[in-house]
């Protein structure tokens, strides 16, 4: 577990996202969506943060965010104690080499009319490289990093595997050498049998080049193999927030365990004759009701009613209403 007493190395404070929704041109029918309502999170250096939740729930909208992809409505996004959006924000090439993104579907994210060498030189050149012999080093370098020859860089996308496109997905991202990966997905489109090559190559990637990583998914396996804390969202709004091992051995919001219960039981497969034990749900602070106190389907287009994150011990919270 990374030591979270330093300052962060991405803080995420009270950010909102609105979509007007429905309703003609200057209508007065239209409804605001709340996609993000109040999420605040932060990363500390050398961390994996997941977050994790149902489609539709705003952690891909979150992560859009982060990555300047998308305009929040308000709140603030900091990063090393900086304001990245806003007025005073870097502009979007100093942006760039804060953060990069690893997307869902490596047949989707690749150029297929262009080369792998002119697909990582694209963004090197942007920034101001243009010696063609550092180019073709750092291309060289990068892709040796994940597993790839440099003689794969003369090849189209069509050519590779999907596993090996996924690793020229993460070659790209990091070419620029940014400091932050938004994961989104990584292994979700890929066979079973190559999901954990590219998770341990991410795992040692993070290590040799101290890299944060932001991971969006749904796939609990691989959050809990990958993270050092997850947060569990839910229409909007964190709802669970705290190490793996708190979320996945102690879940207490009845949403986050509704989650952990879609996890497959192998012992409940290889003996579904045995009975299993039902264990009574945790019970919110004293003074406080689960938030929502039962878990139905919100009014998304509705401002959330008063709720704050409370500590259950130490670096766990849930989120809560005051009674």
């Amino acid at each position: 577990m990374k030591d979270m007493a330093t300052a962060p190395l991405l803080d995420i404070r009270d950010l909102h996202v609105h979509f007007p929704v429905g309703g003609q041109f200057l209508s007065r029918n239209k409804r605001t969506l709340h996609a993000v309502a109040g999420v605040n999170l932060s990363l500390a250096e050398g961390e994996c943060l997941s977050i994790v939740g149902e489609s539709g729930c705003g952690k891909s909208t979150t992560a859009l965010a982060v990555m300047g992809l998308q305009e929040p409505t308000s709140g603030d996004i900091l990063f090393e104690g900086g304001s990245i959006i806003g007025a005073d924000a870097p502009d979007r090439m100093a942006r760039a080499r804060i953060a990069q993104m690893v997307f869902q579907d490596p047949y989707a994210s690749l150029n297929p009319r262009q080369t792998v060498w002119r697909s990582l030189a694209a963004p090197l050149r942007l920034h101001g490289t243009t010696a063609k012999s550092e180019i073709e080093d750092r291309i060289a370098d990068i892709l040796q990093k994940v597993d790839l020859r440099p003689e794969h860089a003369a090849r189209y996308p069509h050519e590779f595997s999907g596993g090996q496109r996924q690793r020229i997905g993460i070659a790209r991202a990091l070419i620029l050498n940014p400091r932050i990966l938004m994961l989104d997905e990584p292994v979700s489109a890929l066979d079973v049998s190559v999901r954990a090559q590219i998770i341990n190559l991410l795992l040692d990637l993070q290590e040799e080049l101290s890299l944060s990583f932001v991971m969006i998914s749904h796939d609990l396996g691989v959050v809990e193999h990958m993270s050092d804390r997850v947060a569990v969202m839910y229409f909007g709004q964190i709802v669970e927030l705290g190490p793996w091992s708190a979320i996945f051995a102690n879940p207490t919001h009845p949403y986050t365990r509704k989650l952990i219960a879609t996890i497959p039981d192998p012992d409940t497969v290889l003996h579904p004759d045995r009975k299993v034990t039902a264990h009574a749900a945790p019970e919110p602070p004293e003074g406080y009701r689960f938030h929502p106190e039962t878990v139905g389907r919100p009014d998304v287009y509705a401002a959330p009613e008063p709720s704050e994150l409370v500590e259950i011990e130490p670096g766990h919270f849930i989120r809560a209403q005051r009674r």
